[in-house]
């Protein structure tokens, strides 16, 4: 396969922050394919990925470079009858995703062939946008029904934290790691951001949140963004908000609310809490915007 640049974290500091969760990424996502190969492929010619779970494979071949891809192509076999082929095409960003694990690792292999649910095999190819901060996007390729001989797409728009497909405690099936991208500039500039902690399973061609049914992978993310806004202090707490948002939300997920309101309140007390971006959006000004905007999203 012909080596093309690919999206890199190395020189973003919010995507390095991201890095302490998803380390060992790569290792940890290819051990859940049965066989993944890349082909060899000149300049002139198509690049082409596969990967293969039991009886199901996928093919993808595309041209062009990074970040603009050309002609591409995903066909799904099952017991060597083809059950999908089609152009890829994605509601975020039409035919100008370029194929990128959702992990971050642009140079590897961006098809996988998973169990996400019970009955065959599923497809996940993970898809980049380009641009700013953004974004990461899985298409998933699952039977259109119990009982179909065809398969259907599905996707999810990730964002920046794109996400690592890990089998959890308590089940068999492969779930999305990820962190929720809507804190990203919600409360100050994207650098200075946290993103707590999200778990998300495919069912049904839909996917669902299941973050609070993992509660030691939440506290353990809470840890890593406390341990981040006391690292501040040296700095008296310049740019604070960020971080223990993302501290909040773990909390409000553990059942914790009253006693994060309570902590974020001897913070505000202690002028712990600061804004770079907007200076007035500090102290309990902030704690009552990120209160509101907790609710709001279901924490």
């Amino acid at each position: 396969m012909t080596s093309s640049p690919s999206p890199s974290s190395a020189s973003n500091p919010r995507r390095r922050r991201g890095a302490l969760r998803r380390s060992g990424v790569s290792a940890l996502a290819l051990a859940l394919v049965a066989v993944v190969g890349v082909l060899p492929a000149s300049p002139a010619s198509a690049t082409t990925n596969h990967a293969r779970l039991g009886d199901v494979s996928a093919t993808l071949t595309y041209q062009g470079t990074y970040p603009t891809p050309r002609a591409e192509m995903i066909t799904i076999t099952r017991a060597g009858h083809v059950v999908y082929h089609a152009a890829v095409r994605s509601k975020f960003c039409g035919t100008l995703c370029w194929p990128s694990p959702a992990y971050g690792n642009g140079d590897a292999n961006p098809l996988r062939v998973v169990r996400l649910e019970p009955g065959s095999p599923d497809v996940v190819l993970g898809l980049y946008s380009a641009g700013a901060h953004c974004c990461y996007l899985d298409e998933v390729f699952a039977p259109a029904t119990a009982t179909s001989s065809t398969y259907a797409e599905s996707e999810i728009l990730l964002g920046d934290p794109g996400a690592l497909l890990k089998t959890l405690p308590g089940s068999p099936y492969v779930a999305l790691v990820t962190a929720d991208d809507t804190f990203a500039y919600a409360f100050t500039d994207y650098a200075a951001s946290g993103l707590p902690l999200k778990i998300m399973r495919f069912s049904g061609h839909g996917f669902r949140n299941v973050t609070k049914d993992y509660p030691a992978l939440i506290r353990a993310d809470a840890s890593m963004w406390l341990k981040a806004f006391y690292s501040l202090k040296s700095t008296h707490y310049a740019d604070s908000v960020g971080v223990i948002a993302a501290w909040a939300a773990d909390q409000y997920q553990l059942g914790r609310a009253a006693n994060a309101n309570a902590f974020l309140r001897q913070q505000a007390a202690a002028g712990h809490l600061n804004n770079q971006l907007t200076p007035s959006q500090k102290g309990l000004v902030f704690v009552a915007a990120l209160e509101k905007f907790l609710r709001r999203d279901g924490y």
